[in-house]
This record gives C-alpha cells, sequence and structure tokens, in this order.
C-alpha cells in the first residue's frame, strides 16, 4: 500500500515538474515588467503599433511611449498586484516603468487602477492634468482627464496639485478644474459602478482571480515550492492566456472582491466559513483573518518581503460581479 501512493505521488510530481517548463516557453514566470499588455479587445495601439490578442503577454509599454484605445479597451500590468484598465478612448502615457517607481499619464479619457496588492518598495505615481496621484493603500482609483476629476472608491491616496495636497479615501473625489475648490468631496458611487468601464473592470478581476485559483494550484506541489514557483509576482495563466497575480502567502482580496490565493492557501479555494463559500467580501461581510507571515527564505523576485500577508480583516466592497458564493 504504502509503495502504491509513492509511486502516485512520485507520477504527479513528475507530471508537474515536466509541464510547467512547456508553458513556461514563451511566458515565463514574473517576467511581465510594468508596462505589459495583459488584455485588449477593439481598436487600441501602443506607439505606432496596432494591438491584437497575440500581443497580450508580449507587448510593453516603454517608457514615453503612449497606450491608445480607439472604441476598445485595455488593461496593463503595472506592479505586482496592480492593474490598470483604460476606458474607450482613452489613452496613457509610460513615464517610469521601474518597480520602485511606476509613473504613469492619463493624458485622455478614462482608466481605472485596481491595487490589489501594495508593497512598501513600490511607489505607483498616476498623473492626470499636472497633478499626481500617489498610491498608499490597497483599493480602487478613478481617473478622468476630460473631466479633471480623480476619485478613490477604496483605499487611500494623497493627490499633489503644484504645492497643494489632498487626500482622498474611498468615497471621495477631487476636482481639478479651476475655479473650484481643491478639497475632497462626496460622489456618487453608484452612479460610477454603472460604467462601462467600471463593470469591465469587475469582470477582468473575476478572470483573473478565476485564472489565480487554477495556476496557484500547479505551484501547490511541495507545500508551495513546486517548479516554476519563484514567490510573489505575475504568473503567465496558460488557460486564461494572460498574467495572473499569485501572493507569496495567505489570501488577497481585490477591491472588487475576488480572492488571489497563494500556493499555500489555494487548496482553501473557495474559501469556506460561516456556512457558505465565499470567493468574494459582499457589503458587510466581513472575512476573518487568515494570512500569515512567511518564512524570510520565501523572499520574492522583486525585492520586497513578498510573503507578508496583509491584514484580512476589514475586506472591500464587492463589486458588480462580487458577492458570489
Amino acid at each position: 500500500m504504502r509503495l502504491s501512493w509513492t509511486r502516485a505521488f512520485v507520477g504527479l510530481f513528475l507530471a508537474v515538474v515536466l509541464s510547467v517548463p512547456m508553458w513556461g516557453d514563451t511566458h515565463g514566470a514574473n517576467t511581465a515588467l510594468p508596462g505589459t499588455l495583459n488584455y485588449v479587445e477593439g481598436q487600441a495601439s501602443m506607439g505606432d503599433k496596432n494591438l491584437t490578442s497575440k500581443s497580450i503577454g508580449s507587448a510593453e509599454l516603454q517608457k514615453g511611449q503612449t497606450l491608445t484605445t480607439d472604441d476598445g479597451k485595455a488593461e496593463m500590468l503595472l506592479t505586482p498586484g496592480v492593474f490598470l484598465r483604460l476606458d474607450s478612448h482613452s489613452a496613457v502615457t509610460m513615464l517610469s516603468p521601474s518597480l520602485t517607481d511606476t509613473r504613469v499619464e492619463v493624458r485622455q479619457g478614462r482608466a481605472l487602477l485596481e491595487v490589489a496588492e501594495r508593497y512598501k518598495q513600490n511607489d505607483v505615481q498616476i498623473l492626470e492634468n499636472g497633478a499626481t496621484t500617489r498610491v498608499e493603500k490597497p483599493g480602487l482609483y478613478g481617473f478622468d482627464a476630460a473631466q479633471n476629476q480623480i476619485r478613490v472608491l477604496d483605499g487611500k491616496a494623497v493627490v499633489r496639485d503644484g504645492d497643494r495636497d489632498v487626500t482622498l479615501k474611498g468615497g471621495r473625489e477631487v476636482s481639478l478644474n479651476s475655479g473650484t475648490p481643491f478639497k475632497a468631496e462626496k460622489f456618487d458611487r453608484k452612479a460610477y459602478e454603472a460604467s462601462d468601464l467600471y463593470r469591465f473592470s469587475s469582470l477582468r478581476s473575476a478572470y483573473l482571480a478565476e485564472a489565480n485559483m487554477d495556476q496557484a494550484r500547479v505551484y501547490l506541489a511541495g507545500y508551495g515550492f513546486g517548479p516554476g514557483w519563484y514567490g510573489a509576482g505575475w504568473y503567465w495563466s496558460p488557460w486564461f492566456g494572460a498574467y495572473t497575480f499569485i501572493p507569496g502567502d495567505g489570501i488577497f482580496y481585490s477591491p472588487f472582491g475576488w480572492g488571489f490565493y497563494s500556493p499555500l492557501w489555494v487548496y482553501r479555494a473557495p474559501f469556506y466559513w460561516g456556512g457558505h463559500y465565499y470567493r468574494s467580501y459582499s457589503p458587510g461581510h466581513r472575512a476573518p483573518a487568515i494570512a500569515r507571515p512567511a518564512p524570510a527564505m520565501h523572499a520574492g523576485p522583486i525585492g520586497a518581503p513578498a510573503m507578508r500577508g496583509p491584514e484580512m480583516g476589514g475586506g472591500f466592497r464587492g463589486g458588480s460581479f462580487g458577492g458570489r458564493r
């Protein structure tokens, strides 16, 4: 009986070992850099190059280049756990693609920034019409260059315009229009959630969370040290044709409520608690704290203490596609 179990285990282990290099020929683990295209639909371009589905995972927005959408949408990766999504007829320019100094300018239209995880070493800044927004916490951030508005749906950010600073928290916005007070004000969140960009972003977040669960299971072998596992970062999912975020340890929840599981915790997906299966936070729901610090030898490749788990209590508000049970 023991011999049979051993043979079965060795066979499964070899299957995983042999499969990972094949998947990594084109898209190796942790190869995505800030500016990598992760999704495109409709008409879009990067510099003078038209983008297609074949550009996903390979096209990278270089310093000084502009990603433009016409009648279409696009998703771009920034630092691990941070996604920038563009609405139709929008444009963003890469100012600095560094992992420790990531700066993007919204030049036209609207963009939505989803921050599922933020490391202290990652300085993410979004510029719009002369103002600079520094992201300070995981959350959801909206930028509207046409209306000169910056919104924080969840999280916290500091907006600087010249020598003026304003701190925005969830449910607050600031106007950059001349003649208007430069201060945090409430906005109609329900109206914003009905927008096409918000619904598109929520659906993309759901897809990437599904990709996370599938891909994290590949690295489950060896108690989270399976072949091809290099710590927290971007990992290519061949089934979903995109990069997904895999944290180093614990379970991270996106602002839309979808879970991103580490290989050490993916066996608990979808998370079961209180008689229900939870894949997300929903309004009024507060998941228990289950993330934990990981050993130092798990440190990820981005120079951060990648395995540090977040505080799991105090979840984000669920989005249009969140709250699935």
